[in-house]
């Protein structure tokens, strides 16, 4: 189970590790979406220490509309468990963003008043 931070107007931050494709760990608050339906978000500049691999463009639908966003497969370390998964590009996005797909296989527990925030 990992330990989350409150931000200053409620966000919620986890602290999790990206997998270069040379294997190595770089840790980097990520800040917790729920409208975002995939399992990651980044910049386009900070994916390119990575060098992870392109599978192509996909549409999604953000609160500004359609945009296009290119995809990656990269490797990330939650939880003391490594996943290789699908990561959205872009040049808009401002923090590196966990989205809700995680919800479906990692339990979320939030409460603002006892200042518990875990994932996993």
């Amino acid at each position: 189970m990992m330990q989350g931070m409150f931000g200053t107007k409620g966000q919620l931050f986890f602290e999790i590790e990206l997998i270069t494709a040379d294997g190595l760990n770089l840790p980097v608050d990520v800040m917790l979406d729920t409208g975002f339906t995939g399992f990651m978000a980044i910049n386009k500049q900070d994916l390119e220490a990575l060098d992870w691999a392109y599978i192509g463009d996909e549409l999604l639908r953000t609160a500004q509309g359609e945009t296009m966003f290119e995809r990656y497969l990269g490797k990330v370390l939650l939880d003391a468990q490594e996943y290789e998964i699908p990561i959205f590009a872009g040049d808009e996005i401002t923090e590196v963003l966990l989205g809700s797909e995680w919800l479906k296989i990692l339990p979320l527990a939030v409460n603002y008043q006892a200042g518990i925030l875990t994932l996993g």
